[in-house]
């Protein structure tokens, strides 16, 4: 955020970006059921249902937002991680999952939810 206030313009996309995609699901009135352009669902993810966003296409940065819905109280536990694919290729999606079901596990556990299914 920093480079972003001190006028870095890559920094000020990757910024506006983050918000357009939070804004998103600021917006949303129920949890998602189908992938749209901006949000879609993480094939890779096993164990919680996820979902990226992403804004349009940049041929210099890819920022993807992975966030999850919880059913039982209806939040939206945002930002589980997020990331720069453009950097990253597909090993982003590849650890997507995982790095996701260790994010939800501890969310969970700090939140009093339901444990972890091991």
């Amino acid at each position: 955020m920093a480079q972003a206030r001190a006028g870095d313009a890559s920094a000020l996309r990757m910024a506006r970006y983050a918000y357009d995609e939070l804004d998103y699901l600021r917006q949303l009135t129920a949890p998602p059921t189908e992938d749209t352009a901006t949000l879609k669902r993480v094939r890779q993810a096993k164990r919680y249902p996820v979902w990226r966003l992403s804004h349009p296409f940049d041929e210099q940065m890819a920022l993807r937002i992975v966030c999850w819905f919880d059913d039982e109280s209806g939040v939206v536990v945002v930002a589980l991680f997020a990331n720069d694919k453009a950097t990253m290729g597909d090993v982003f999606y590849d650890t997507a999952g995982s790095r996701a079901d260790q994010a939800i596990d501890q969310w969970k556990r700090e939140n009093g939810g339901a444990d972890d299914g091991r």
